[in-house]
């Protein structure tokens, strides 16, 4: 067993490499759709994606979102949240394996089907239960109300990229009864159905070992990381261990 300790920016790199290698990511670039809605997480796992396929060209992960949290004593003081679509480069779209420029989840959402993959990010994650819970700013759902009709109408995979930074320990329902609550202020809350994959998840697909969260915070640039012990055969081990000082030092994300 070996612990290593994971800043959110280098969690995001490690859960793009894992979801860039997932098995139904690679069907839907062979032959199908991949939508890659934009959010930092997201970013990562879009550069790794196009990476794959050769697809080097204009794509900049430091704009791609639609809404951010910044800590509440920086340049939007109070605010906490913002959406700054100033940039906005588009979600990424790629179907049999060619990215369509110019296009979002609104675009494609009616013509997608089962085969088909969706990729995205969430602001909450209960890692226990594998539930993932999003924060609604749009009156009519954003982008995740129109993920969900192809989710729920026509089989497309929803695949959910989070952070352990994002963790609660709070169901995710109830979050939602409290936040969606009338005469309530501030963003609204959505727990929604799909494939979770946190640093944990990442770990596994990419090299067999167990990952096991014991232990997160710090300062420095540690705000916000997590320490993970990790457990397998030595060979598992040894890889994740490569693969853990390979990404350890991701620089702190920027938009």
């Amino acid at each position: 067993m070996k612990q290593y300790v994971i800043t959110p920016a280098a969690g995001k790199r490690l859960i793009g490499k894992a979801v860039a290698i997932h098995p139904a990511v690679k069907q839907a670039l062979k032959s199908g759709t991949l939508v890659i809605i934009a959010g930092t997480t997201n970013g990562y796992a879009a550069e790794e994606i196009l990476n794959s396929i050769g697809d080097t060209g204009d794509f900049d992960r430091r704009r791609f979102f639609r809404g951010i949290t910044l800590a509440p004593s920086g340049p939007a003081r109070g605010t906490g949240r913002i959406a700054d679509q100033s940039g906005f480069p588009d979600d990424v779209v790629i179907v049999d394996g060619n990215r369509l420029q110019g296009k979002t989840i609104f675009d494609v959402a009616d013509d997608l089907k089962e085969g088909d993959v969706i990729l995205k990010g969430a602001n909450a994650v209960d890692p226990v239960r594998g539930r993932a819970g999003i924060l609604i700013g749009h009156p009519k759902g954003g982008t995740i109300a129109a993920a969900l009709q192809a989710v729920t109408g026509r089989r497309v995979k929803l695949i959910l990229p989070v952070g352990l930074e994002k963790r609660v320990n709070t169901d995710l329902n109830r979050i939602a009864e409290t936040l969606n609550s009338p005469g309530g202020q501030g963003p609204r809350f959505w727990p929604v159905p799909g494939e979770v994959i946190t640093e944990l998840q990442a770990i596994y697909s990419l090299t067999g070992a167990t990952a096991e969260l014991v232990a997160a915070g710090g300062v420095g640039g540690a705000e916000g990381s997590v320490m993970l012990a990790v457990t397998g055969s030595p060979g598992e081990e040894e890889s994740a261990g490569k693969l853990l000082e390979e990404i350890i030092e991701e620089a702190l994300f920027v938009s």
